[in-house]
């Protein structure tokens, strides 16, 4: 029996890369996101990919009544519904600085929308007593920065509830991924300067298929991120509060 794997993010470059590799393992696929006319595009392409039906949803996560045509969406299908979310803004902690609304933007983004989102979702999976959950967090997230460390802090609360939430579907069979990926080539890090080590969008949805086929917990991806993570939560805090990174 076919799996639906609802995509939150659709129109993002991850989101995108991810959802056609859904679509060649043949599962359903709901794609949820703000642009419409992009959604559309891709549903196409992973119908053409092998997907059984792929089924453009809008969405927004500062939004929360746009959240149950997604779970209306993926409740048609038989099976197994597994979601993978995306969804994420980050912008320039002076940005933040200068209006505390950006702020607000950056949190609801990273942190509350995804996870009121799941809050809804997690019952109906537990009722199909199965299911995972890709949740994209961030490397940012290990430690706050002098540079986004309100994007950062968002995304260490989403660390928070993506564990909790993996102990409550754990009882139902299902799993929780929890994502720190590094720098990858999206729109969000275009222009971003001191990058390095830039994965591919198609190197990182490989790797979420691998983790979700091997249930893991955590994954850094690229996986030298953990190590990298390790050395930067290492430095004591009397030196690192003098560091620019």
């Amino acid at each position: 029996m076919s799996e639906t794997w609802i995509v939150l993010g659709a129109s993002s470059s991850m989101g995108r890369a991810f959802a056609r590799k859904v679509a060649a393992e043949g599962a359903h696929v709901v794609l949820a996101a703000r642009e419409k006319d992009d959604l559309a595009r891709t549903a196409a392409d992973c119908t053409s990919r092998g997907a059984p039906s792929a089924t453009p949803v809008v969405f927004d996560a500062r939004d929360p009544k746009s959240f149950a045509p997604i779970y209306k969406a993926a409740k048609k299908n038989e099976g197994i519904i597994n979601a993978a979310v995306f969804v994420g803004s980050m912008a320039p902690q002076a940005d933040v600085d200068a209006d505390p609304n950006i702020g607000d933007f950056t949190i609801q983004d990273n942190f509350t929308g995804p996870a009121n989102f799941l809050h809804g979702l997690a019952p109906i999976m537990e009722s199909r007593k199965g299911g995972t959950v890709l949740g994209i967090g961030s490397v940012a997230g290990d430690r706050g920065r002098i540079g986004n460390y309100t994007y950062g802090s968002a995304k260490a609360g989403f660390h928070t509830y993506l564990s909790g939430l993996r102990n409550r579907l754990n009882r139902s069979g299902g799993h929780v991924v929890t994502v720190k990926p590094g720098f990858v080539d999206t729109a969000m890090t275009w222009g971003i300067e001191g990058m390095f080590l830039v994965a591919s969008p198609d190197q990182i949805a490989d790797d979420l298929w691998k983790a979700h086929l091997k249930k893991k917990n955590t994954l850094y991806t690229p996986w030298f991120w953990r190590y990298i993570m390790a050395i930067i939560k290492s430095i004591p805090e009397p030196i690192f509060k003098k560091l620019s990174v």
